[in-house]
């Protein structure tokens, strides 16, 4: 694939200078679903679909773009003085929000770039397709304008510009995971205080198998803001009744302890799947440590009803695919991914039981919606990096 971003890069900008490629990541979430904004732990690992990037400083402060996803679009032009939102800019938001919150940090780029992108991750399915162009954004303001930077400074930026440059309130998670991943590993990541460990993912038989609902999400449009707002309100009351600084302070029993000074429902159901999945999180890393892979399966599954009943961010469509695979034998557990509002589901599923289950769900989902899921069987990969 790089060869192919390359001779793009040379199609539209021309050869020579000094070119270079990069490759950030997309992520999966195992379990820690909308608890990494509210100070608790998620579960993710990269994966190796992801964003190429081929990048060339230039003398001028122009910004050229290319995504060979949207070729229609053409060769989108900017400037370092232009580093504003605007709807009209699509995608190219993303590096820009970068490159502007590289600035708001007194790292000044000295001159513009092209650059051409090539992505892998199907668009709005929940695999952080937004976050891996922004760590690849950063990972390439590093390495061309040497910018003292460290990895996880970069998911920060990352997560800082689609907050306040693209406006989508998310946590920490997707920059992390793109940026930090390892080879063969999960990341058990504290979002209250960024401590992290890697977990080695050992599924001796079985493989993670992501269905795509193809319906998509967007996340800056849906609900997903309210929810935020949602846990901050919940959040507000308990702070009244109880010493803690997030919702993932707090263990079940302490949140039935308290739960009735939350004085929406809403807000309480929403409080209740975040003290409730951070928890799941923390026994799920300690069931896969422990080699109980099966243990895992039950606390995905569970994440999905939270996920659907209480946090209420699932759809039809996803449950139709969570419930079609929790009927086929060999499935170890299976839940909704990312954000929500559609999107992906992820799955364990043993060896032996790949074909069913990709057989069955893809009839079924194709009977009940209409629609005609895909599914990647993956593997977990490594963090944002330079290209050989």
């Amino acid at each position: 694939m790089k060869e192919k971003v390359l001779s793009v890069f040379k199609e539209k900008y021309g050869d020579g200078g000094d070119i270079r490629l990069y490759f950030a990541p997309g992520r999966v979430n195992l379990i820690g679903e909308h608890t990494d904004y509210n100070g608790g732990h998620v579960f993710p690992c990269a994966l190796t679909i992801g964003t190429y990037g081929a990048a060339r400083k230039r003398e001028d402060r122009k910004i050229r773009f290319y995504s060979m996803n949207f070729r229609d679009l053409g060769v989108i032009e900017t400037s370092l003085d232009e580093l504003t939102p605007d709807k009209k800019a699509g995608w190219t938001n993303y590096p820009k929000g970068v490159m502007w919150a590289f600035r708001g940090r007194g790292y000044e780029m000295d001159c513009g770039l092209d650059v051409v992108i090539y992505g892998d991750i199907p668009n709005g399915s929940g695999l952080s397709s937004s976050a891996s162009l922004e760590v690849l954004t950063g990972t390439m303001l590093k390495d061309l304008y040497g910018f003292p930077v460290s990895m996880v400074e970069i998911a920060q930026i990352g997560q800082y510009s689609e907050n306040n440059f693209n406006g989508c309130n998310c946590g920490i998670m997707d920059q992390f995971a793109s940026a930090m991943g390892k080879k063969d590993h999960a990341i058990f990541l504290d979002t209250n205080t960024l401590q992290y460990e890697y977990a080695p993912v050992k599924l001796e038989d079985a493989k993670i198998v992501i269905t795509n609902s193809k319906v998509k999400h967007s996340l800056v449009d849906s609900a997903y803001n309210d929810r935020r707002n949602e846990c901050e309100r919940a959040l507000a009351d308990l702070k009244k009744v109880t010493d803690i600084s997030a919702l993932g302070d707090l263990t079940e029993e302490a949140f039935e302890a308290h739960k009735d000074a939350i004085q929406e429902e809403v807000c309480r159901k929403r409080a209740k799947h975040a003290v409730y999945e951070n928890q799941r999180t923390i026994h799920a890393e300690a069931a896969l440590k422990e080699g109980n892979v099966e243990q895992f399966g039950k606390y995905m599954n569970q994440s999905h009803i939270s996920l659907r009943d209480d946090y209420e961010v699932s759809c039809q469509e996803i449950d139709v695919l969570v419930d079609l695979a929790w009927s086929v034998p060999g499935v170890i557990g299976s839940r909704i991914t990312g954000g929500g509002f559609g999107g992906c589901t992820v799955s364990i599923v043993k060896n032996d039981a790949v074909d069913t289950f990709i057989d069955t769900v893809k009839k079924g989902y194709k009977d009940k919606c209409h629609k005609t899921a895909e599914f990647y069987v993956v593997e977990v990969g490594d963090g944002a990096h330079r290209l050989a």
